[in-house]
């Protein structure tokens, strides 16, 4: 049985280990999850880089990255976590992906209100930041179902694919769960 960080009733999160590599790779390198992320790895050898990236964030304090896991059989189903945690104002942005096999089943609508309360509760962070690529409409509507707030949309900011692209931008405050 896994060590939970947080439970929800069919998933728990757990911190990542090196034995999640290989799981980590078929998310990271599967076209329908990388089509609306922005971390993509081509072998399983140059994964290693997001291996490592998840121990050092975690060691420097500007980050966690925890496994979603199905409760029942300890399957892997993708991975959520904040980074980029600025402790002066003590926000961070946050991100998340499902193994498409698992999109659709209400997996990521119980592990983000989870991952959220973990945070908030075990941090002093108190914004929660997200950006989501504009046609990623299921990843946009689950953070508003979640009680996100959309603070705008950042038009063309960024290039993907030789193409400016448009952010969602999202936020949740500590305050907006009832946490001082």
């Amino acid at each position: 049985m896994s060590e939970y960080k947080a439970v929800a009733p069919r998933i728990g999160l757990r911190a990542v280990t090196a034995a999640d590599h290989a799981a980590v790779f078929a998310g990271l390198s599967h076209p329908q999850v990388i089509a609306h992320y922005g971390v993509s790895y081509d072998t399983y050898e140059s994964c290693q880089v997001q291996m490592d990236w998840f121990d050092s964030i975690l060691r420097d304090g500007t980050g966690e990255w925890l496994v979603v896991e199905r409760r029942e059989d300890g399957r892997f189903l993708g991975c959520i976590g904040y980074n980029d945690r600025d402790a002066d104002h003590r926000r961070a942005e946050m991100g998340y992906w499902l193994l498409p096999e698992f999109w659709g089943q209400g997996y990521a609508a119980e592990a983000l209100p989870a991952f959220t309360a973990y945070v908030f509760a075990a941090t002093d962070i108190h914004r929660l930041r997200a950006e989501v690529e504009e046609p990623n409409r299921a990843s946009w509507g689950l953070l508003e179902r979640c009680g996100f707030t959309h603070e705008g949309t950042a038009r063309d900011c960024e290039v993907k694919d030789g193409a400016f692209i448009s952010l969602r931008i999202y936020s949740l405050l500590a305050t907006d769960r009832g946490v001082a």
